[in-house]
């Protein structure tokens, strides 16, 4: 991967970078973004990168003032990136409400939250740039995509007709994606079409006779995000979806298993259930209070590996950063592609942050009896691991969005590992202070594990923004200017979103939604449950250990299989976890998005527009995502102001087979007519 685009910027074209256009368009698209992805983050625990449909749409915007330039348009899209970004703070925020600490969002709370966490991302991410973007030869394959479409599209005196025609093509492809995609929802949410196929059977005795099932869910969302994670990683989610439905579900469902289980006293939901439940009542149930625990050992222990295998990278490229600062301070006049927000603002702005943090967290203890009278230990300790574990999230979160892509980053992972230490280590202050292990204590530890996730989700997308900021040449302090605006807009949004969905719909394990539909959000459900687990010493560390087991097992084979292959073909670990923790009907679709994206790119791979087209095909998934997730909100907004769960009911309440084989056919001819659509887009541009 070179550091170069096929057209770098001319140099002749007078630099307009950061103006006040470039901030509220950036901020619009922000607002968009983060909605999209806050519900996609809550229905299926993934997000995507938001970089590329944004430079596409502001380059079409600003194509109205002759002045406009590849550097505007990259501010446009580094704050609606990093706005979109900051949505990621919903695999923890919920989990306040799953645990019955919050009932609601506070408004002030959430936004400081995700505002003071998300400004450190950007200060710790900033000493990083020269180590990992400059001078650490990774990939970064979204940022080198976003620096490329920009390169094309934007207006400049090396621009060709072609490229005006791409750009123009690909706002089309945008808009057309999410119109298709968020009419097949309103059709869903009219009841003419089922939301999902889902089947659940007994297997017969010859098989254990266990109970299984197969779901198929009909959502464009979920298409486009299965496009966007590629082939890889989808067959890899596949693997972790056969693990748990074909061989964990069935085993532990089967007579013989709880039998032997009740013979040796060792607990298992099945036992509890009455004898002869039905299929879906026996399969479902282990698979949610069992199987998804195995799942979190799984993510966990790839997460770990991975942190191992980013040791010698990580300290390499710390020890050149502080090198280079070094360098540069004996240097004097630094070249404007080298010009950061200067070190003493960047470590002001880490302080107030840190300040601020202190405030929330001696706020919360004060405000409760159990925890007020080790406010000082409270807020030290947690001031303590905010620096030092945001600190090294930041710079490993950093170095895997320049390895495998912000959006394969398992950035979750780390989450899981931030609050199974605060966990841990809120025993420790239990035992210190003599507390008991009430809601309040698991409450604080998801607070600061909230903090810590904001530091990671915001260096996980800062760095790759910069990367692409490089290759267009934009000057680093304007982008981390951008960065941090996009930071605030995103923030600003978040909690007015998440009380809307969870009025509306609620969360799984929380309170009831008016439409009682509720967002399965699954690393909140599962980080919720870790921090109640450890606090209150009923986790269930032997389903735990088992999926660890596997998840070493997973390890082992992908690492066989990469030599084997010599690269060509992996197993990642953590895609496996997340195809065991997922429900069934998503990673299905996942897998066939994934498939689907396989199949177009290597049809056009031979044709003189393949890089045109699997540009527009990256436009299109995005575009299936945003409109789909967008009605979804809007409707969340209908049900609230109604209070009427099914506002665009168009038949009675029921699904039905007709409505399950009608929906499937339709869902199979769009999704073939989009991509042949597309496919001949790219043709003619």
């Amino acid at each position: 991967m070179t550091d170069t685009p096929a057209s770098a910027p001319v140099s002749g074209v007078k630099r307009i970078e950061l103006t006040v256009r470039a901030l509220v368009l950036g901020c619009l698209l922000a607002v968009v973004f983060t909605a999209a992805n806050t519900y996609l983050g809550l229905k299926v625990g993934l997000t995507f990168a938001s970089a590329i449909p944004a430079a596409v749409i502001s380059m079409a915007i600003l194509r109205i003032f002759k002045d406009s330039t590849i550097w505007e348009n990259m501010t446009v899209q580094t704050v609606a990136s990093v706005g979109g970004a900051m949505s990621s703070i919903i695999f923890v925020l919920p989990g306040l409400v799953m645990v019955g600490w919050w009932t609601g969002f506070p408004f002030w709370e959430s936004v400081l939250i995700c505002v003071f966490g998300g400004v450190l991302g950007v200060t710790f991410s900033i000493p990083l740039r020269r180590a990992l973007v400059v001078n650490g030869g990774l990939p970064y394959p979204e940022g080198v995509a976003a620096a490329e479409v920009l390169t094309v599209g934007s207006r400049g005196a090396e621009q060709t007709e072609s490229a005006v025609r791409e750009n123009a093509s690909g706002l089309w492809v945008v808009i057309t994606g999410a119109v298709v995609s968020a009419g097949y929802a309103l059709l869903v949410a009219g009841r003419v079409f089922a939301a999902e196929a889902t089947k659940f059977i007994k297997l017969p005795a010859s098989l254990g006779g266990g109970a299984t099932g197969i779901g198929f869910s009909m959502q464009f969302a979920l298409l486009g995000a299965g496009h966007l994670i590629g082939l890889s990683v989808g067959l890899a989610q596949l693997f972790g979806l056969i693990l748990a439905w074909a061989i964990a579900v069935p085993i532990l469902t089967s007579p013989e298993t709880i039998a032997w289980l009740t013979a040796n006293g060792i607990p298992s939901i099945a036992t509890t259930l009455e004898p002869g439940a039905a299929a879906e009542e026996l399969a479902s149930t282990v698979w949610r209070r069992e199987v998804r625990l195995m799942g979190a050992g799984v993510i966990g222990v790839a997460a770990i590996w991975t942190l191992i295998k980013l040791a010698g990278p990580l300290i390499g490229g710390l020890s050149s950063a502080l090198a280079a600062n070094r360098r540069r301070q004996d240097g004097g006049v630094l070249d404007r592609t080298e010009q950061d927000i200067p070190i003493n603002i960047v470590a002001g702005l880490s302080v107030a942050c840190l300040i601020g943090i202190g405030f929330i967290l001696a706020w919360f203890a004060q405000g409760n009896p159990t925890l007020a009278g080790s406010t000082a230990l409270l807020v030290g300790g947690g001031l303590i691991y905010v620096v030092l574990i945001g600190f090294a999230v930041a710079a490993i979160c950093g170095y895997m969005a320049g390895l495998i892509g912000s959006s394969n980053s398992p950035v979750s992972g780390v989450g899981i590992l931030a609050i199974v230490i605060a966990s841990l280590l809120m025993l420790g202050v239990l035992q210190l202070a003599g507390l008991p292990a009430d809601p309040s204590v698991i409450a604080f530890a998801l607070i600061v594990t909230a903090i810590v996730f904001a530091v990671a989700v915001i260096a996980n997308d800062n760095l790759q923004d910069l990367k692409t900021g490089q290759l267009v040449q934009a000057t680093p302090w304007r982008q981390q200017t951008a960065l941090i605006v996009g930071v605030i807009a995103g923030a600003l949004v978040i909690p007015l979103i998440l009380n809307l969905l969870n009025k509306a719909f609620g969360f799984e394990g929380g309170p009831v939604g008016i439409a009682d539909e509720p967002l399965a959000a699954p690393q909140a459900t599962l980080i919720s449950a870790l921090a109640r687990g450890v606090i209150g010493g009923d986790l269930r560390w032997d389903l735990i250990g088992v999926g660890a087991a596997i998840g070493a097992v997973i390890i082992v084979l992908d690492a066989g299989l990469n030599a084997a292959t010599r690269g060509r073909m992996k197993l990642p670990p953590l895609a496996v976890g997340i195809g065991f923790y997922l429900p069934a009907a998503v990673t299905t679709l996942l897998v066939v998005g994934a498939v689907c994206g396989w199949i177009y790119d290597k049809a056009i791979k031979t044709t003189r527009f393949a890089d045109v087209g699997r540009r527009m095909g990256v436009l299109l998934a995005s575009g299936l995502i945003v409109g789909e997730s967008l009605f979804l909100v809007m409707t969340a907004g209908v049900i609230v102001s109604t209070n009427n769960e099914a506002p665009f009911a168009m038949l009675p309440e029921g699904s039905t087979w007709p409505a399950m084989l009608s929906g499937i056919a339709v869902f199979a001819v769009l999704t073939l007519a989009l991509y042949s659509w597309v496919r001949g887009r790219s043709a003619k541009v």
